[in-house]
């Protein structure tokens, strides 16, 4: 593919963005805030350094990467001649359904229309369009030039070829797409994470554990094994005969945990507040920018460490 539109520069445009044009594509970024997309690209200026300085670049100069990056005064010049479209606009359905009413009338018909979209279905917003065949939710991790993988979600009437295009795009970009069949409320990600976030907000709320010692449990335990293999593959190399011989030895265990569930917290009660006292306490409000950007440096290292990983041991 040629040119990229990334509508809406945020936080998630502007990662799509580098993402995009470290890929070699020429991108467009436009915003309905006039300053928001001259801002981006300033904020994406002082990044891209650090991004070469880890590899990260594809073996070339901050400078270069930057030059495919471009403001648009106007959507319809964002859109001229590109071949793929990122949508990054709120998370609200009627926004949804009137951005990509535009998208659909304005955009190059063989134009791959995707939302950024964390929460909604892409049928809620693309029925009645006239294009709706090209209408599809790729959903990142943020921020995507540092996380692979992204979420592929196709409406009931998403085109196969247009699946398989946005498939194609997106590993040529260095992406590593996970491909739904069809729609779901929280698609994979959210769905996963929904269900961690449920049982650590339980074991705070009932006063088994505090904030920290779970986040002790995540980042001291299971994601350094996450980091490079995932659900599946690390129940498979936990037995010696494999993931059927896991399950024998070890479904038990796990069907007394889920009949022993303590019912459904409520996220937004009590427990937020002993929560977010633990977390204010480690991290003041004011110092959550420069956490942010703490952990971006992490990842870089991270995803350098993993490319040259691969290469060393394979992947």
């Amino acid at each position: 593919m040629g040119k990229v539109a990334v509508v809406g520069a945020g936080f998630i445009g502007r990662a799509w963005a580098i993402s995009f044009a470290r890929a070699g594509h020429d991108v467009a970024l436009w915003d309905s805030q006039q300053d928001a997309a001259p801002k981006a690209l300033d904020y994406v200026g002082a990044l891209l350094p650090d991004l070469a300085a880890n590899g990260l670049l594809n073996g070339e100069s901050a400078e270069a990467v930057g030059a495919r990056m471009t403001a648009a005064a106007t959507l319809a010049e964002a859109l001229a001649g590109a071949a793929y479209v990122q949508e990054n606009t709120p998370e609200d359905l009627e926004t949804k359904r009137a951005v990509f009413a535009r998208l659909d009338a304005a955009a190059p018909k063989d134009a791959i229309l995707a939302s950024s979209t964390s929460s909604l279905l892409p049928s809620s917003f693309s029925e009645g369009l006239a294009g709706r065949h090209r209408c599809i939710v790729v959903h990142p991790i943020n921020p995507p030039y540092l996380i692979p993988a992204a979420e592929v979600v196709p409406a009931p009437w998403t085109d196969a070829d247009v699946v398989a295009r946005a498939v194609d795009f997106l590993k040529t970009a260095g992406h590593a797409p996970m491909v739904m069949t069809r729609e779901i409320d929280g698609f994979i990600m959210n769905r996963l994470q929904g269900a961690l976030l449920e049982e650590a907000f339980r074991l705070v709320a009932h006063g088994f554990a505090s904030a920290e010692d779970i986040d002790i449990g995540i980042r001291e335990g299971l994601a350094l094994r996450w980091s490079f293999m995932g659900p599946f593959e690390t129940i498979d190399l936990n037995a010696p005969g494999g993931v059927r011989d896991y399950v024998e030895r070890y479904w038990p265990v796990y069907s007394r945990i889920a009949t022993s569930a303590l019912g459904h917290p409520d996220w937004d009660g009590s427990v937020l507040e002993k929560i977010e006292m633990a977390r204010r306490a480690a991290l003041p409000a004011e110092d959550l920018a420069a956490r942010q950007a703490w952990r971006d440096r992490r990842l870089m290292a991270l995803a350098a460490h993993k490319r040259d990983a691969a290469e060393k041991i394979g992947s």
